[in-house]
């Protein structure tokens, strides 16, 4: 629920979940409608995972509650500062939107030998817009 109103979610479809070492795991891709109508796709790993349910959160003036398209592995507005997540981000610290991702690199490239680095640049996400 955000602001009392109910968040709608419909199956979509099988995706591939991204972790922090590059690794990637099967997830479920939903489509979340927010109050207002507005849709965008998210990833679950199944139910019952410890990020679906939390308390009631008031985010206090000058700050923002952030989340991320994984619901069950992002370290977003759910996640306090002290476990490693952005916990409530204030509005100081927002310095613009983002609306085109310019290069990507594979994060598990780095696990191997320094020359194949660059076989971790991303061609098919370069100069990609961000809805």
């Amino acid at each position: 629920m955000i602001d009392g109103v109910a968040v709608g979610l419909r199956p979509e479809a099988v995706g591939e979940s991204e972790s922090a070492d590059g690794s990637t795991r099967p997830a479920e891709r939903y489509i979340e409608t927010l109050p207002g109508g507005r849709e965008h796709s998210i990833f679950k790993f199944g139910t019952n995972h410890p990020l679906d349910d939390m308390s009631e959160v008031v985010v206090p003036p000058d700050h923002l509650f952030v989340m991320g398209d994984n619901r069950d592995n992002s370290a977003d507005s759910r996640v306090p500062l002290a476990a490693g997540g952005v916990g409530l981000l204030p509005i100081e610290n927002l310095v613009g939107r983002v609306d085109a991702l310019v290069g990507s690199w594979d994060p598990a490239a780095k696990n191997g030998a320094i020359w194949t680095w660059p076989l971790g640049l991303r061609m098919t996400r370069f100069f990609t817009s961000v809805q």
